[in-house]
């Protein structure tokens, strides 16, 4: 048991620092990031070692349950996929001009409008892929327009994290720990939509107070208008994301699984683009763009911590946790306790330890914990760049992009909009399950 947390804690104050401190390796023009290798090596560690058995991880990742990190996987890939070919068909610079067009001079106007389309693209595409999308816009405005970004990326950040909640598909965290738990699309939002809507509303509002000095400079330059070059895949991309959803909605009544379901449907959409590249006597850029702009380095770090949960488990520590933590009040232990160690070890991998701790709890709370630990996992998001794979890419983005956005400006910022926000979402909450 030692020796497992010896070697788990080394991987996870690992992976920190490599975000902290190194957070790429270059090799001639390639660039890699370091916190997915770090938790490779701890893998395979207790791997070769037995700490994990690999006989249990094996059966894990070919298992025909909800919860088979493969699955789960297939789900976020396919319908990041989806929503990345609209952003190469530059469906959501479109939409971003458009609010930037009606704001006129007024920042306030534009700071609304921007958290509003930030707020409904979360909810049926991920925090993931908004983040990717709309960020660079909003540093490319921000310059041209000659105004402050903070305030507007800011909101941005903290929008998609919340808004994520909404839907099961919004975060990698949401997908594994509903269905660690058999929590269907329904159910799902039954529970989630107005902790969602409310916690939404309060962050606007402390938004709004936070920046309300920087907002009231009026805006020099807002002329910035995107067209769409070509409609025709754009509406296809739209129709299959709206199939997707239905199909979504309803995958537990028509016994389909989820992660099919996104896989067909992005196939369809995929196969679609280069058949229509093709007839139109275009190359295939849209489809090349967004097969190099699928954050691949999800897939070893996800299952490296995949398997050092299972090591976690196996050596009774899991269990350890869960008994630690109770049963009492068990929204609140959960909620917080899930928002701190997100930004102690990441959220995914967070998540994953979580769905294990909660079978700690009994039938009446098990679904309370497991929320509570959703939430926890998606505010978390915000209160440092660790908490989440997010943070990670809307830190190297602002960066790249020349806007000066220190890590101690995120956790200022962070800290001051997520305790609020998750402690409003978290009491909600506990009035509705």
């Amino acid at each position: 048991m030692i020796a497992t947390i010896i070697i788990a804690s080394i991987t996870f104050a690992g992976v920190i620092a490599s975000i902290l401190f190194f957070p790429r390796i270059h090799f001639k023009k390639i660039k890699l990031d370091t916190y997915w290798m770090i938790a490779l090596v701890g893998a395979v560690v207790l791997l070769a070692f037995g700490f994990a058995p690999i006989k249990d991880v094996g059966n894990q990742l070919i298992s025909d349950g909800a919860i088979n990190p493969i699955k789960i996987l297939i789900l976020f890939f396919s319908m990041t996929t989806i929503s990345v070919i609209l952003d190469e068909l530059g469906f959501f610079h479109f939409l971003a001009s458009v609010a930037s067009s009606k704001a006129k001079e007024n920042q306030y106007v534009l700071f609304l409008l921007l958290y509003l389309l930030t707020s409904i693209l979360t909810i049926f595409t991920s925090n993931d892929v908004v983040i990717l999308t709309l960020t660079p816009f909003i540093c490319f405005f921000a310059k041209r327009s000659k105004i402050n970004p903070v305030p507007y990326l800011v909101a941005e950040f903290v929008a998609a994290n919340t808004w994520s909640l909404m839907l099961l598909i919004g975060n990698p965290t949401n997908i594994y720990l509903a269905s660690s738990s058999g929590i269907d699309f329904i159910s799902y939002f039954k529970v989630m939509a107005i902790p969602t809507i409310v916690g939404g509303i309060v962050e606007l509002g402390l938004l709004f107070l936070i920046f309300n000095k920087s907002l009231k400079q009026r805006l020099q330059c807002n002329e910035l208008i995107y067209h769409l070059d070509d409609k025709v895949p754009v509406f296809v991309g739209l129709l299959v994301l709206i199939v997707c959803l239905v199909f979504l909605v309803f995958s537990s009544y028509l016994h389909f699984e989820m992660w099919l379901i996104s896989l067909v449907c992005a196939g369809a959409l995929a196969t679609f683009m280069l058949i229509y590249s093709i007839f139109r006597h275009r190359n295939f850029v849209h489809v090349k763009e967004t097969a190099k702009r699928l954050p691949y380095q999800l897939i070893p770090f996800f299952l490296s911590m995949f398997v050092i949960v299972v090591a976690l488990n196996n050596q009774g520590i899991s269990k350890f946790l869960g008994d630690f933590l109770g049963s009492n009040h068990t929204i609140w232990v959960y909620g917080y306790s899930s928002f701190f160690a997100s930004n102690l070890i990441n959220n995914i991998p967070m998540s994953i330890l979580f769905s294990n701790l909660a079978n700690s709890l009994n039938e009446t709370v098990y679904l309370k914990g497991i929320y509570a630990s959703i939430i926890g996992s998606n505010i978390g998001a915000f209160l440092t760049p660790i908490g989440a794979l997010a943070g990670i890419m809307f830190s190297s983005l602002v960066s790249k992009n020349g806007i000066r956005f220190r890590f101690i400006d995120f956790i200022k910022y962070g800290a001051i909009i997520s305790l609020p926000v998750l402690t409003v979402i978290l009491a909600v909450l506990n009035l509705f399950i």
